[in-house]
């Protein structure tokens, strides 16, 4: 006779064995995906995606989610503000990157990036504006400060 079966654990308590070994919290595994495939096309928001995968190409005019992949043949056109974002393929436009900022070799970022961290492959290529963030980071740019009237009278 065999031993009973052990109860399983419950669902999103406690850590998830990977076959090769490893643990990983459960929370991980559980994140709300999307992922766009190779060859599809989105145009529109993206709400509720906590991550976000891309390996055909997404246009949005504003996405938030914690974590942006975009895969070697991905493309992504617009604007987004994430957590931590992965850049294998092309992105264009504002990127905010509250955490970590990975571009890969194949990667390339055009236009504005913001990150508190930033690591570039060999290879991997940024073209336009890059802006490290402090500990502080301010919802949007700050503006610029009005000059005083006597400065006003110096410059005219």
């Amino acid at each position: 006779m065999g031993m009973p079966p052990r109860p399983s654990p419950m669902a999103g308590t406690g850590p998830i064995v990977s076959p090769g070994g490893s643990a990983r919290p459960a929370q991980a595994i559980e994140r709300r995906s999307m992922v766009v495939g190779k060859g599809i096309s989105l145009q529109g928001t993206v709400t509720d995606a906590e991550r976000l995968v891309v390996e055909g190409t997404v246009e949005s005019q504003m996405l938030q989610a914690a974590e942006l992949m975009i895969s070697h043949s991905g493309v992504f056109k617009g604007e987004v503000e994430v957590d931590d974002a992965e850049i294998a393929g092309i992105f264009d436009g504002t990127l905010t990157v509250r955490g970590n900022l990975t571009i890969r070799a194949s990667g390339k970022v055009m236009g504005v990036a913001r990150c508190r961290r930033l690591q570039v492959e060999e290879g991997g290529q940024v073209s336009g504006r890059m802006e490290m963030l402090g500990d502080a980071m301010p919802a949007s740019p700050r503006p610029a400060l009005p000059l005083a009237a006597s400065d006003a009278d110096q410059l005219g």
